[in-house]
């Protein structure tokens, strides 16, 4: 997608928003697997099939959110919606992706207890299929970012060091930052050439703008609020700020504002988190049940949603702040080195990730064989969507017959 040479019109920003938002629909109603799975998934819908932004393009904009805090997955489809359709593509995004799961997990707040969650076999096909979109993205982008030795010893070191230390985002980020320069150091003497253009409807002044309102209200969020729903939005503001490294991440934090305030308990807090596993969506919907479940006079629907915006503002402040710079920096010749070396990484961290979840999830050698075919079918271009509920359903089938 070239930039375009004029501002479409508002029919045409209308009907491009339409359209990001009922592919984000799909996706939040059947993206299962966590933000490695949605990276893949996007992949698929957006590079592969819709072709609204080439395999590079994609990378870099990957690259620019694993180092942005916030919801990685959730900034690169903000990303692509801005790219679409200006903010209210960006919105329409967020709405597709995020409102399906957080409007169950606030309605199973209202019946938690005559409600189970998923059965434990629909529970594992996911989980199958899961690995397989990221087994399926790790692959393709590894073919087309992988491409030297050095970029393969990048992507390998990546791995094992995500892999054999500690689960501190801090570190992903340093990992990053050092493959970043060793890409500039070796990889500088022929960078590859940036991906199509990135029509970012917003200009390097507006994108200030936005990192100050950001900023701005960084700082209002540390002060003590006397209302309880200024102080509920300022806290899930804080951990919406301050996560880098995905969904999981925000968990102590989130356990900190709202447990350890009493406003929520300790047991209801874990139970949600749990129910978060076996929805689609971004792990962060999770602020939604927390919300949702606060006692008056928090709670409800009103605190589930205040809850959701809260968590996912920084997300968007800083997404929107961020691409107008990053189109112009992205092909600087010593930037597209060192970014050689941070896609090359992400393939690695993809592959971590891969690891982790398959270790998680293949229980027996069928496991392994589903978890081909899953892939076949995906190499066959079947929808991931389809692919991801016949899993789920023969998960399902195969628990009853056993």
């Amino acid at each position: 997608m070239s930039a375009p040479s004029h501002h479409p019109s508002t029919d045409s920003r209308w009907q491009r928003s339409w359209q990001v938002l009922l592919v984000f629909l799909r996706l939040g109603l059947t993206s299962f697997g966590g933000p490695s799975a949605h990276l893949g998934y996007f992949r698929e819908a957006f590079v592969q099939r819709l072709r609204w932004l080439d395999e590079r393009a994609y990378a870099d904009l990957v690259a620019l959110c694993q180092f942005l805090p916030g919801p990685a997955s959730s900034q690169v489809g903000m990303g692509i919606g801005l790219m679409r359709a200006g903010h209210l593509g960006a919105l329409a995004a967020w709405i597709g992706f995020t409102l399906p799961s957080a409007i169950v997990l606030m309605l199973a707040v209202l019946g938690m207890t005559q409600w189970g969650g998923l059965p434990s076999g629909l529970m594992h096909g996911l989980k199958l299929a899961a690995v397989a979109v990221v087994a399926h993205a790790v692959w393709g982008m590894a073919q087309a970012f992988c491409t030297g030795w050095r970029q393969r010893l990048l992507m390998l070191l990546m791995t094992l060091a995500v892999l054999l230390t500690p689960q501190w985002p801090a570190l992903v980020i340093l990992f990053l930052l050092l493959a970043g320069l060793a890409g500039y150091m070796w990889l500088r003497a022929a960078p590859a050439q940036p991906g199509q253009a990135m029509a970012i409807p917003l200009s390097r002044k507006q994108g200030i703008f936005w990192l100050l309102v950001f900023a701005v209200l960084l700082a209002l969020a540390w002060l003590p609020w006397l209302d309880l729903h200024a102080s509920l939005a300022a806290a899930f503001y804080r951990a919406g700020s301050l996560v880098f490294g995905g969904g999981h991440v925000v968990l102590p934090l989130l356990e900190t504002e709202v447990v350890q305030r009493g406003w929520l308990d300790a047991d209801i807090f874990l139970a949600g988190y749990g129910l978060t596993q076996a929805v689609p969506g971004p792990l962060f919907t999770f602020a939604a049940f927390l919300g949702a479940a606060m006692q008056p006079p928090l709670g409800g629907w009103w605190g589930g949603l205040l809850a959701l915006l809260a968590i996912f503002l920084p997300a968007y402040l800083l997404i929107v702040g961020a691409l107008p710079f990053w189109e112009q920096w992205r092909h600087l010749s010593g930037l597209r080195a060192a970014l050689q070396g941070v896609n090359a990484a992400v393939v690695g961290l993809l592959l971590a990730a891969l690891l982790q979840q398959g270790t998680l999830a293949l229980r027996q050698p069928l496991d392994v064989v589903w978890v081909l075919l899953v892939w076949l079918l995906l190499w066959r271009r079947l929808p991931p969507w389809l692919v991801v509920l016949l899993s789920g359903l023969a998960g399902q089938v195969l628990s009853q017959l056993a």
